[in-house]
């Protein structure tokens, strides 16, 4: 829960109006039961990059049929499809077309994932972008240094929106944000409208404990992606429950938090696969866990 905006008569100095400004942001992307302080199941949705070989229109009719209902939250989604990542320099009418078309089937995209964050322009993008879709909440990645973590913290604050920094597994190498203790160091000078976009599938391929990386980040959460890898040191996604990222005990961890954003789906698979089998899966999986 934001803390409360204080109703004292003593005059506020500048600096108590910005924080307080940023805490009413902040509370503004929150979903509804975050605001009344109600527990309600786990919200679980879908990274939108699992159907990237469908088209729009036939991702947008599998998900009507396989998307879980989140009570007052209805059907939610990441927008993760490549073609509207940054580097793929999309265009304003694909995200247009694509709302609309979201709307009409009562699907609400949440957050956008806009990848790879280098400068001023793509932050500029990222918020243009996920405001047409009317998502609250910008997932980004990359060599994101400090100087650029303070601009994305003070652009996304101006524009009542939320910022979730991604975690990573490279095999072979390493991510500038791999683990959690990284991803909090990383966080700890910016407000609260930024924190972490949890992967527990990079988390599990990385070595490190699912749980435990929920546990610490739980504050600073801002999207959780729900994947289950094959082994430590091996990123190959596998269906939710038969890998070693112990989506389960993640879930009751969420629960435990009331952690009231969402929790998505995905399953990252290269090449033209059908995965809408698998996924009906996944999602029967953590809708079975998710109380």
């Amino acid at each position: 829960m934001p803390k409360q905006v204080s109703r004292s008569l003593v005059p506020l100095t500048r600096r108590a109006c910005l924080k307080n400004a940023a805490t009413l942001l902040a509370a503004g992307a929150l979903p509804l039961r975050a605001m009344k302080g109600t527990h309600e199941p786990l919200a679980i949705g879908i990274g939108t990059f699992c159907y990237h070989t469908l088209s729009i229109d036939g991702m947008i009719e599998e998900l009507k049929t396989v998307l879980p209902t989140n009570g007052s939250e209805h059907q939610q989604i990441e927008m993760s499809l490549e073609s509207f990542m940054l580097l793929s320099h999309p265009k304003e009418d694909l995200f247009v077309s694509t709302r609309k078309k979201l709307d009409q089937a009562g699907i609400r995209c949440v957050s956008y994932y806009a990848a790879i964050i280098k400068d001023d322009n793509d932050i500029d993008a990222a918020i243009r972008f996920a405001k047409i879709l009317g998502a609250g909440n910008i997932t980004g990645e990359g060599a994101i240094g400090p100087d650029l973590l303070r601009q994305i913290d003070r652009r996304v604050t101006e524009a009542g929106l939320t910022f979730g920094l991604h975690n990573h597994f490279v095999k072979g190498g390493k991510f500038p944000y791999q683990s959690p203790d990284e991803i909090l160091a990383a966080l700890r000078p910016l407000s609260q409208n930024c924190g972490a976009a949890a992967d527990t599938g990079h988390f599990a391929a990385c070595g490190y404990d699912t749980v435990d990386a929920i546990r610490k980040l739980g504050p600073r959460l801002k999207i959780v992606h729900l994947k289950d890898v094959k082994a430590v040191g091996d990123g190959d996604n596998v269906v939710l429950g038969t890998g070693v990222a112990k989506i389960a005990e993640v879930e009751r961890e969420l629960n435990r938090q009331n952690y009231p954003h969402l929790a998505a789906i995905e399953y990252d698979q290269e090449g033209n696969g059908d995965v809408t089998t698998i996924m009906r899966e996944n999602v029967t999986y953590a809708v079975k866990h998710r109380a």
